[in-house]
């Protein structure tokens, strides 16, 4: 059991990791076009004022999305020993703090990202730990 608690804890922090290191990778590359859409979209929050969402980066989201979770459900069942239990615990556990952050996003961004982003973190983590069974 604690193997479990261990693997999803390390899947969890991986995944916030490597969620806010890619963000800032990024941000560092694209300061006028994908860091620039950040800020904006961080000042539309704050102030409440409208906001126009690029749909390219919000699909370069979804696709890191898949490919964080994906990871993270492999590193949690790698450390837990066991593929079936922990991926899945991780993944429901990304899709409840992944529900908090998109409710305060809700208005701002497309229905459309908000059902992909958190209806793609349990499968995609379930995957993972699939994948980790196979090598």
């Amino acid at each position: 059991m604690l193997k479990i608690v261990l693997g999803v804890i390390a899947g969890f922090v991986a995944w916030s990791v490597l969620w806010l290191g890619t963000d800032q990778v990024l941000i560092m590359a694209s300061p006028g076009w994908y860091g620039m859409h950040q800020d904006n979209f961080q000042l539309a929050m704050v102030n409440q004022d409208p906001f126009e969402p690029d749909t390219t980066i919000l699909i370069m989201h979804l696709v890191r999305a898949a490919i964080i979770s994906i990871m993270s459900g492999f590193l949690a069942a790698f450390i837990a020993g066991e593929n079936r239990k922990t991926p899945l615990i991780l993944g429901v556990l990304l899709l409840a703090f992944g529900l908090m952050v998109q409710v305060m996003a809700w208005t701002y961004l497309p229905i459309w990202y908000h059902v992909a982003f958190l209806g793609m973190l349990i499968p995609f983590t379930v995957l993972g730990g699939k994948i980790k069974k196979t090598v």
